[in-house]
C-alpha cells in the first residue's frame, strides 16, 4: 500500500473560523488528528482519533508507518519556527502537504500597525538566549518568540547590560484570546514588565547613542580611554584587522584586550559577529568597559579572566587576536590551537624581537603557516615653523593559519 500523505495544517489566531476552506476539508477527511490540546479542542466534533502532540519521536514513528489519513495541527505557519522543520527533516518531502495560516507574528505586527517585511525573527523558546541577543543587537527591527524562562524582562536586562537600550518595545500578550494585551514601553520599562507566558516581543530601534559620530575603522587613539602603552595604535590596528580577515558572522577572541580598541573596531566590521574581550587587570578593565560603553560595542562581551583560564566557557573561535599574553604565550597558543576552527586565523602583535621569535617558533611547532609583517610608522610633528617625522617603534604583526602557503 502506498504511504499516506501527512497533512500539516496551521491554526490561525481566530480558532476554527481562522481555517481556510481547503484546510477544513483536509481535517474533515482525516482519520487521525494530532496536535497540542488547545488546538485539538478547536474541533470538539471530530469523528476520528485525536492524539495529543507530546513526544516528537513517538509522533514521528507513527507518521512513518501509518496507513491512516493523518493531519498534524500547528500554530500559524508551521514552516515558521514550527513543527514543519522537524517533519521535513525526517520524512520524504513528497509525503508532506502544508497548509499555512496567519502567524502570531503577522497578527502582532498588524495590531501595532508596523510593517514587518524588514524585520528579523528569532526564537528563544526552549533555546539559549545568547545567540538571540547577538542577532537582536545587530537588527533595526526584530520579533522575538519568548518562553517562561527567557521572558521580555530577562531579555531587556541582558540588552541593558550590553548597552543596547535604543529600542521601542512592544509586548504582545495572549494574541487572539479575550485577555489579549499590547504594552508599549522602552528597554528600561521592559525590564520591569510582568506578562503572560504567551507573548511575542517586538523591538524597533529608535536611537543609537554616539555610534554615528565615529568611523567603523580608524578611530583616533585619543578617543579611547587608555594608558599610554595599552592601546594598539590606529595604523597598526587597521593592518591587524586586515590580517584577521574578518567576516560578518564570526566568533573572535581578543586575548589581552587592554583598552578594547581592536574588539570595538572588529565589532563595527562584523555586526552579526561575536567578540569576546578577555582582560583581568583591574586598571585595564575600567578603560575597557568605559570604551565599550562610549562606542556602543554591543556585540563585545567582556570576560574578566587571564588566558588561558576561562577559554573553556567560550564558543570555538574563527579568529583570535593576542594583544597581550602576560608571560603565558606558549600556554595561550596551546589552548587556542585546541579550539580554533579548521579555517581559522591567529594574529599576534609583537613589539620585541624576543616575543616575535617565540611566537613564530610556538606557532610553527603547532603546525601553523606563519607570515610576519613589520609595520614601521612615522607621523609628522611640528617643530617651530617646520614639520618633521617622528618614528614609532616597529610592530611585528604575526598572522598564522593551518595549511600550506
Amino acid at each position: 500500500m502506498a504511504e499516506q500523505k501527512i497533512y500539516l495544517v496551521g491554526a490561525g489566531i481566530e480558532g476554527w473560523e481562522g481555517f481556510g476552506k481547503q484546510a477544513l476539508e483536509v481535517i474533515d477527511q482525516a482519520e487521525v488528528l494530532i496536535g497540542h490540546k488547545r488546538l485539538l479542542d478547536i474541533f470538539p466534533d471530530f469523528k476520528g482519533e485525536k492524539r495529543p502532540l507530546e513526544d516528537l519521536s513517538i509522533m514521528l514513528e507513527h507518521l512513518k508507518h501509518t496507513e491512516k489519513r493523518t493531519v498534524v495541527l500547528g500554530s500559524g505557519d508551521p514552516n515558521f519556527f514550527g513543527v514543519a522543520r522537524f517533519l521535513l527533516r525526517n520524512l520524504p518531502k513528497e509525503r508532506v502537504e502544508i497548509y499555512p495560516n496567519v502567524t502570531s507574528i503577522q497578527y502582532a505586527f498588524a495590531r501595532i500597525k508596523e510593517p514587518w517585511d524588514d524585520a528579523t525573527f528569532v526564537s528563544v523558546h526552549g533555546r539559549g538566549i545568547k545567540p538571540a541577543l547577538d542577532r537582536i543587537i545587530a537588527s533595526e527591527k526584530i520579533a522575538v518568540l519568548t518562553d517562561s524562562v527567557n521572558t521580555p524582562a530577562v531579555i531587556a536586562k541582558e540588552l541593558i547590560g550590553r548597552g543596547a537600550e535604543g529600542y521601542e518595545a512592544w509586548v504582545c500578550e495572549d494574541l487572539g484570546l479575550p485577555t489579549e494585551k499590547f504594552t508599549k514601553t522602552d528597554i528600561r520599562g521592559l525590564a520591569e514588565v510582568t506578562c503572560s507566558p504567551l507573548n511575542i516581543l517586538i523591538l524597533i530601534k529608535t536611537w543609537e547613542p554616539n555610534l554615528q559620530n565615529y568611523p567603523m575603522i580608524g578611530i583616533r587613539d585619543d578617543e579611547f580611554a587608555t594608558a599610554k602603552k595599552l592601546i594598539t595604535k590606529e595604523e597598526v590596528r587597521a593592518i591587524t584587522l586586515g590580517k584577521l580577515q574578518l567576516q560578518d558572522d564570526l566568533v573572535m577572541w581578543d586575548i589581552g584586550a587592554g583598552s578594547g580598541s581592536v574588539s570595538i573596531e572588529a565589532g563595527n566590521l562584523m555586526p552579526n559577529g561575536r567578540i569576546f574581550a578577555l582582560e583581568k587587570n583591574p586598571q585595564y578593565l575600567s578603560f575597557l568597559k568605559e570604551n565599550l560603553k562610549k562606542f556602543v560595542a554591543r556585540n563585545v562581551t567582556v570576560m574578566e579572566t587571564y588566558a588561558p583560564e576561562g577559554l573553556e566557557d567560550l564558543p570555538d573561535p574563527d579568529r583570535v587576536f593576542i594583544g597581550g599574553s602576560g608571560g603565558m604565550l606558549e600556554e595561550i597558543i596551546e589552548a587556542v590551537d585546541k579550539r580554533l576552527k579548521p579555517d581559522g586565523f591567529i594574529v599576534l602583535n609583537a613589539v620585541t624581537l624576543d616575543t616575535l621569535t617565540k611566537s613564530v617558533e610556538f606557532l610553527e611547532d603547532h603546525g601553523y603557516t606563519v607570515e610576519v609583517t613589520c609595520v614601521n610608522i612615522s607621523k609628522t610633528r611640528s617643530l617651530t615653523e617646520y614639520k618633521m617625522f617622528a618614528a614609532h617603534n616597529p610592530v611585528y604583526v604575526i598572522s598564522a593559519w593551518k595549511g600550506e602557503e
